[in-house]
């Protein structure tokens, strides 16, 4: 999956890595938790950030959170919202599942 920071579009993908920085970012209790914000529409602008975050750096982004903050994000904050969202969805969709 990709994101156009600035005007490039850039890599996403949630690794081990990654998820591991996105619970401790997050305090989340579980990642099922997070989960579950994003299903009931109660995630804040932070949830998005740091999954965008997250998934950024799981594909390779060397940016800071700082950077990413005042990044231009095509699509604005609607884009990044629904980006984030595919982006949880998708590390936990089993490959061959139709539920998305």
């Amino acid at each position: 999956m990709e994101l156009v920071l600035n005007g490039q579009a850039q890599v996403m993908r949630l690794t081990l890595g990654a998820l591991a920085e996105l619970e401790d970012a997050l305090e989340a209790d579980s990642l099922v938790a997070l989960i579950e914000r994003f299903e009931t529409g109660a995630f804040r602008a932070r949830d998005v950030l740091a999954l965008l975050l997250a998934g950024l750096r799981g594909g390779g982004w060397r940016g800071s959170a700082a950077d990413l903050a005042s990044a231009e994000i095509a699509g604005g904050p609607m884009e990044a919202s629904r980006k984030a969202a595919l982006l949880i969805t998708r590390a936990f969709t089993v490959p061959g599942d139709d539920g998305l």
